[in-house]
């Protein structure tokens, strides 16, 4: 797999009182490995760094599962960071908690809407089997 260029961004940051600075940043190239039936061809695109991860492959049109909108407390969001993960923050006790619970953990599980998006470049890999049981069409 041969990593794209970021793409630059436009961020505001801190600056002096009544003026605002910008700042080039980098967006991620997020690459997500083929899954029957999410995302049958993979798909690569850029991510705005801070975003949550669970939002950005949702807005790429990727249906991952987020029963619990989005807080952290159902594990249906697991997903495989294969490669970048050294660039995110590492998980807090209550996520390591949550993923106890998910089907196919290993050591790179994360919860999509636990992790801002961030670093030169990720590979997501979506599990085969989620948590919940009910999941909606």
């Amino acid at each position: 797999m041969t990593a794209a260029t970021p793409t630059p961004a436009t961020t505001a940051t801190a600056a002096p009182a009544g003026t605002t600075a910008t700042v080039a940043t980098a967006a991620t190239r997020v690459h997500v490995l083929p899954h029957e039936p999410l995302c049958p061809g993979g798909l690569a695109f850029d991510a705005q760094p801070g975003v949550l991860l669970v939002d950005a492959l949702l807005q790429q049109g990727i249906a991952i599962e987020h029963a619990c909108e989005k807080v952290g407390a159902c594990a249906t969001c697991h997903v495989h960071v294969r490669e970048g993960g050294q660039a995110l923050k590492a998980p807090d006790e209550d996520e390591e908690d949550e993923l106890d619970a998910a089907w196919g953990v290993d050591a790179q599980s994360r919860l999509a809407c636990q992790v801002r998006v961030r670093g030169p470049a990720l590979v997501i890999e979506l599990p085969r089997h989620t948590r919940n049981h009910a999941r909606e069409r």
